[in-house]
């Protein structure tokens, strides 16, 4: 292992980035800032205790510690838009106009999944102690397995390779300067920047709630972080309250 000139330790290996970068704040060792990227990760988590699985060495898998004190956890989903903003500049930069942004942790490039964010927490009380943000970014994989065929990476829209861990670095850049924007109170403007690059937004959808598909249209999301759909009438739902089926 070894540091590398963005203040992130770079590890061959790990079950989890994000377990590892915890570990770190348990131990008292944690940085404000500090991350940590690894070449593999044998044990990788997504929303709803989904795997996240990556061919080792192609793709981003970064995990960045964050004090926390400064944000009132009932506002967590701010940190949300941060970091898919910072994960969506990232892609927009080497495959301009083809990434999206998908409610409510994805991040797409082409209408197909290219990465997804999964943010941890450590809580004391009522304070937000830290945040661990967990992204994984597919960034030169171009075979995926049979379970996780509906996905693509960097390299697949844009028709290049990339080194990845200068990837990574950029992208450390671009989500703590998303961090600092939110920091400086310009959260309205940043849900602005994630509704006009929401993906699916103003296009009919199927979607799934307690083992029902209805249709509906997606609208945007609020600044509580609750996805708005309009059929008959106007909706708005939780995290995990409805399941993404496909586009109509």
């Amino acid at each position: 292992m070894f540091p590398s000139a963005k203040n992130i330790l770079v590890i061959d290996s790990t079950d989890s980035t994000n377990n590892y970068a915890m570990a770190l704040i348990q131990k008292g060792i944690a940085t404000d800032g500090s991350a940590v990227f690894a070449m593999e990760q044998t044990n990788g988590r997504g929303r709803r205790g989904r795997q996240w699985k990556s061919k080792k060495g192609d793709n981003i898998i970064l995990s960045i510690s964050l004090q926390m004190q400064w944000l009132p956890i009932l506002q967590q989903f701010q940190l949300s838009v941060a970091v898919a903003l910072g994960s969506f500049d990232l892609l927009s930069k080497y495959a301009p106009g083809k990434a999206s942004v998908k409610w409510p942790n994805d991040l797409f490039l082409n209408d197909t999944k290219a990465g997804g964010i999964l943010i941890e927490n450590t809580i004391k009380g009522t304070l937000w102690q830290w945040a661990v943000i967990g992204v994984g970014l597919n960034i030169n994989q171009t075979d995926f397995e049979a379970t996780n065929l509906n996905a693509t990476s960097l390299r697949m829209a844009a028709e290049k390779t990339f080194p990845v861990l200068q990837l990574a670095e950029e992208l450390y850049e671009f989500i703590l300067k998303r961090i600092e924007d939110l920091k400086s109170g310009h959260f309205l403007s940043m849900l602005e920047t994630y509704n006009q690059y929401l993906f699916a937004r103003n296009k009919k959808v199927m979607l799934r709630k307690n083992g029902n598909i209805f249709e509906t249209k997606i609208m945007g999301v609020t600044d509580a972080g609750q996805l708005i759909t309009r059929d008959k009438i106007e909706r708005k739902f939780n995290f995990d309250e409805v399941e993404f089926i496909g586009l109509l």
